[in-house]
């Protein structure tokens, strides 16, 4: 997996700029926000494009924002990054970005009038310029781009561009501006931490003109409203549901697509911001947390979403759950058997079911059958190896999270992650799974409660001194 492991903000470090919100946005649904034509004429051969993007699907093209067909900035399908002047004048990295646990800074600055050729496009990842280029290629001297310029000639839009119908990003953006005549730096919009040496955003303090947007997502009731008071962009099929709370400040767990082999992306799919997983064969396929850890209290809620009762919940060791792929054996419930250490709470029938050192286990009875649109609850005492599972709030085998009572315990001291496995029936009778770490409202329910430190946004809230997985609590408690 290549990734940008040294500068990759995961959100765990301290700043003083907090960033509430971000926006979800799902290829499937045609999910973006539009600026129409009109509004003016703007300075075609300068701009700056600043952006945070956390990616939920990677090996697909993904449009972050573009104007008309052609003036784009993307990830392709092989996950380098395409920026788009005009027809025939771009750049792309040879470096492939396909980290799905971490936010990226991305900043374009276009300059057509430099004498250096080299200079008219700069790309900064993380405020690192990228140097090392698959292509490259110049727009001439002053030449302008109306692509990138021209309100009253050509959309702009943000998780897309322009017509395209398919192509729109599944992930999460923050802080977006686009800045007509403008060429600005990196270090406008973050700066590296003093301390761990990781770019981190901070408060921009420039100025903005009638041409320029601001997105920061803050109002639920128009996620298009640009920030500085300028012109809106128009939803398509965005809803107040699609704000979330996992930002480049405060970055929270979703499904890992890193974990999941080549046969597990065939058996299943990933989607809504990466918190709903579905099994579309007759395999028994995982998917973990994107978070694992070693120590702490920690919770997240899985929504039983589909109607296959076909659905094992629980944890599981990260460092082993690279050796499972699909499996289509009923005893290969959180991984394969003889291969990952697991504990899994069975919805069908209420069993426990356990892969630990002494070996496999099953205890029968152990809770209560689980059933569609209930909501289960996973809170995780790493401190003193002890798991407790809920069905809507109601802790299973009399188990009190609190007190500490009639816990299941475990004796794995590698890193852990709360983990899902689901198995389809095939012919539409697919097993559909939301996970809820609490940086994104699953499905859009009404899931408002937080932990103690006001962090995730859950059905139920967490048990004292249990926290939502994400990096401001990591910080403290992991």
């Amino acid at each position: 997996m290549e990734t940008l492991q040294r500068t990759a903000n995961r959100g765990s470090i301290s700043t003083g700029f907090d960033i509430d919100n971000s926006l979800k946005l799902e290829e499937d649904n045609s999910e973006y926000l539009q600026r129409a034509t009109g509004g003016g004429n703007g300075d075609t051969q300068k701009h700056t494009i600043s952006v945070w993007v956390k990616r939920t699907e990677i090996t697909k093209t993904s449009f972050i924002l573009g104007f008309a067909n052609i003036g784009r900035l993307r990830f392709e399908s092989d996950d380098k990054i395409e920026y788009q002047f005009r027809s025939g004048r771009k750049l792309e990295t040879n470096r492939k970005f396909r980290d799905t646990s971490a936010w990226y800074h991305i900043v374009v600055v276009a300059d057509s009038s430099l004498a250096t050729s080299t200079d008219r496009m700069k790309l900064y990842i993380n405020g690192v310029r990228e140097t090392d280029l698959l292509t490259y290629i110049p727009q001439d001297q002053n030449q302008g781009s109306p692509l990138w310029g021209v309100y009253n000639t050509y959309n702009f839009r943000v998780g897309g561009a322009g017509s395209y119908s398919s192509d729109g990003i599944n992930g999460y953006l923050a802080e977006v501006y686009y800045i007509n005549g403008q060429t600005l730096d990196p270090t406008d919009f973050g700066e590296f931490d003093d301390d761990s040496g990781i770019w981190k955003p901070k408060a921009f303090t420039g100025t903005l003109g009638s041409l320029d947007n601001y997105l920061d997502f803050s109002n639920s009731s128009n996620l298009g409203e640009d920030a500085n008071g300028g012109t809106d962009l128009s939803s398509n099929n965005i809803t107040s549901a699609d704000q979330a709370v996992d930002t480049p400040t405060n970055n929270f767990a979703i499904i890992s697509n890193a974990m999941r082999d080549n046969s597990e992306l065939s058996y299943s799919t990933v989607s809504d911001g990466g918190t709903r997983f579905r099994t579309t064969s007759s395999q028994w396929v995982t998917s973990v947390s994107s978070i694992g850890v070693t120590k702490g209290k920690w919770y997240a809620e899985f929504n039983v979403i589909g109607s296959r009762p076909n659905n094992w919940f629980g944890i599981a060791s990260m460092e082993q759950l690279n050796n499972n792929s699909g499996n289509s054996s009923t005893g290969s419930h959180l991984g394969e058997s003889g291969k990952n250490w697991s504990i899994g709470y069975y919805q069908a029938n209420g069993k426990l079911d356990e892969q630990q050192n002494s070996g496999y286990t099953t205890t029968s009875g152990w809770g209560g059958t689980v059933s569609q649109n209930q909501i289960v609850g996973v809170a995780l005492d790493m401190d003193n190896h002890k798991l407790y599972m809920s069905v809507n709030n109601v802790y299973q085998n009399s188990g009190n999270p609190v007190t500490g009572a009639n816990a299941i315990t475990f004796d794995d001291t590698e890193t852990v992650a709360i983990a899902n496995t689901g198995y389809s029936l095939g012919s539409g009778n697919d097993t559909i799974t939301g996970y809820n770490f609490g940086g994104y409202r699953t499905g859009g329910l009404p899931d408002n409660a937080t932990d103690e430190n006001g962090y995730g946004a859950f059905r139920y809230a967490p048990p004292s001194g249990y926290y939502a997985l994400c990096t401001k609590n990591l910080a403290e408690y992991g």
